[in-house]
């Protein structure tokens, strides 16, 4: 899955949390007491029209980046689903047909990435470069991507100039001072401001469940009668909502790596648990470092490696290391080796060629790159996006004493990624547009059984949050990767689950009972 490394508008670089959106409740009206709410028999009409419009499928254009044999097309959806007949926009979607033959073809297989913010557009990529874990299910599925509402290709938002956005290096995002707090805090306000100011419209629409109802209209324009959906991270909270809102046009399910669906968890505390699981994770880095101390020179304890680690922070919090990366620079690119394994070795050798010397390898992995125009422009979009969902999806404290007692508290125990973490969600205390109330995730009539699989050490999305939608999907299955951590499972090889994965989305058979894997490797320097 694609990591959104994004700047958070007060001031750390930090990943777009990778977990998900909340779901609004339906609203209450006169279609309501007929059975059905507006939004529901909009989705109803964007749905039927999207069946008869079909994709008109093309080559992708060339500066996308999808060579042929993939496809892309536009899906049309309302802005805002009470109004089916109001604003439309339009979502990119990209295709690569089955491997196998006509007989062997059992629809379109749809992937989301996570953030809120990813794109799923590189999924059949899968297919074209010929990644091993995906063949058999290749044969059998169209592999089928897109960019949810605001991203990317899709009536895409912003929040602040994306050359502004990169600029480092920010403030230290652990406070020293209660001056520093209030910096932050008008920086928070600022970006939300801003999300205003330049994407002000599409703001009340950029929920959770509003991407469910985008789904189901992709679904209806791919002329499938059941989606069959993959997600990642954020991608299982859209899986649990649309598995609840739409039950019966689910075939094939499978949430990896999941955001708690509990509507208690979306969003804020989802945040704060978060910040728990990252130094869980931080430590089982560190461990590994010192484990392999012959290699990198870091110290061969935990304590050790933690001390390099304190001591560059330090340094770079007096000066800048090459004028641009700072202790918010320093965690946006170290927090990758807790997010996943296959960073661990990247991470602890650009750290370790820095304390042998070499300060040039950090600041090209950590500071930004004003050239890069293209790619500061999608990083501030994924920013926008990860923060107009997470804030308009569900109600936020406002209460600034709340959320500083949350986080000095925890700051103590879970220092990594705690500050960085609450700065980066700010802005939903001061969001411009109305907040939802997530929706509640249940069991709907016609639901199949659900393969759920996650790691038990998994930093973004905590182990919880699989046993919590696991309860709340009946029927549903889960794999658990023990004492494992890396984000997104079924992108890994590990042959206990990938064999499961591929039953599951050849057969639709998830076992008699739920299963406990053993970790996949652990990476070698």
């Amino acid at each position: 899955m694609r990591r959104v490394t994004a700047l958070g508008s007060a001031g750390a670089l930090v990943t777009a949390t990778l977990i998900a959106g909340a779901v609004a409740a339906p609203t209450a009206s006169a279609e309501a007491r007929h059975g059905k709410d507006s939004q529901t028999r909009g989705a109803e009409i964007a749905a039927a029209r999207a069946a008869k419009a079909g994709i008109d499928w093309q080559d992708c254009p060339a500066d996308w980046g999808l060579a042929k044999p993939i496809q892309c097309g536009w899906v049309t959806v309302p802005l805002d689903y009470a109004k089916p007949d109001g604003k439309k926009i339009k979502l990119a979607v990209d295709r690569i047909g089955n491997t196998g033959t006509k007989a062997e073809r059992q629809g379109a297989l749809v992937y989301n990435p996570g953030g809120p913010g990813g794109s799923g557009m590189r999924f059949p990529t899968r297919v074209t470069n010929k990644n091993p874990l995906w063949v058999n299910t290749s044969k059998a599925y169209d592999f089928v991507g897109f960019d949810p509402r605001g991203v990317g290709h899709s009536a895409p938002i912003s929040c602040i100039d994306p050359q502004e956005f990169v600029k480092a290096p920010k403030a230290d995002p652990v406070p020293d001072s209660e001056a520093d707090k209030r910096a932050q805090r008008k920086l928070a306000a600022e970006y939300a401001d801003g999300c205003a100011e330049r994407s002000g419209a599409m703001l009340p629409h950029m929920t959770t469940p509003n991407t469910v109802r985008d789904l189901d209209v992709i679904r209806a324009a791919l002329g499938e009668k059941k989606l069959n959906f993959l997600g990642v991270s954020y991608g299982t909270y859209i899986a649990a909502v649309y598995g609840t809102l739409y039950p019966d046009h689910v075939r094939r399910m499978i949430a990896d790596s999941v955001v708690n669906p509990s509507r208690e968890k979306i969003w804020y505390e989802a945040n704060l648990d978060q910040d728990v699981a990252f130094e869980m994770r931080w430590k089982d880095w560190q461990d590994w470092v010192a484990e392999n101390d012959a290699s990198f020179h870091l110290g061969d304890t935990r304590a050790k490696v933690q001390a390099q680690w304190l001591k560059l922070r330090a340094t770079a919090k007096k000066n800048p290391i090459g004028g641009l990366v700072g202790p918010a620079e320093l965690i946006g690119f170290f927090q990758s080796a807790p997010y996943y394994d296959s960073s661990w070795v990247p991470v602890a050798t650009v750290f370790s060629k820095y304390v042998a010397g070499d300060t040039q390898a950090l600041v090209d992995a950590a500071a930004p790159d004003l050239s890069d125009t293209a790619g500061n422009i999608s990083s501030e979009n994924g920013n926008a996006v990860y923060t107009a969902v997470e804030c308009t999806d569900a109600k936020w404290p406002t209460s600034w004493k709340k959320r500083d007692r949350d986080n000095t508290r925890l700051h103590k125990d879970y220092p990594f990624m705690t500050w960085a973490n609450a700065w980066l969600n700010l802005p939903c205390a001061t969001w411009p547009a109305k907040q939802q109330t997530p929706v509640h995730v249940k069991t709907g009539k016609g639901l199949p059984p659900v393969l759920i699989v996650q790691s038990t050490r998994d930093a973004a999305t905590p182990y919880e949050g699989a046993v919590e939608l696991h309860k709340r999907f009946k029927g549903s299955r889960l794999i658990t990767e023990k004492d494992a951590g890396s984000h997104g499972v079924t992108g890994l090889v590990n042959p206990c689950i990938n064999e499961k994965v591929d039953t599951y989305l050849l057969t639709g058979k998830v076992g008699p009972a739920d299963v406990t894997c053993t970790p996949h490797a652990t990476p070698k320097p």
